[in-house]
């Protein structure tokens, strides 16, 4: 597999809800999650990802995204490479808000992309 072959999903692709095998994971700056992000997502920064691995459910389904697709990207095709299921969410955020996706903040209220 070379580096452009990680698989792109679509946001219709993309499910609902998570759990069950199946992790959204939010690899944007801290402060882009705290404005909003996708309810039931896993949040790792980019940056965090090679020291945190052990938090990545190696047998799940993983969908990742960041603001707009290209770090996710990148974080997909890291993950591929160490074995594990990713695909690159297109659009990122931008485009799960796009789509009418709810997003949220952690203290429970409406957030923003």
């Amino acid at each position: 597999m070379d580096d452009t072959d990680v698989p792109q999903v679509a946001i219709g692709d993309v499910p609902a809800t998570f759990g069950d095998g199946v992790v959204l994971l939010d690899v944007r700056e801290d402060d882009e999650w705290q404005q909003g992000h996708a309810p039931g997502a896993q949040h790792i920064p980019m940056g965090d990802i090679p020291a945190r691995m052990a938090e990545v459910d190696t047998a799940a389904r993983l969908y990742v995204i960041c603001h707009s697709g290209g770090r996710s990207q990148r974080v997909a095709q890291y993950l591929a490479h160490q074995g594990y299921q990713a695909v690159n969410v297109s659009g990122g955020m931008s485009a799960w808000a796009g789509a009418g996706r709810p997003v949220v903040r952690d203290t429970g209220g409406a957030g923003t992309v």
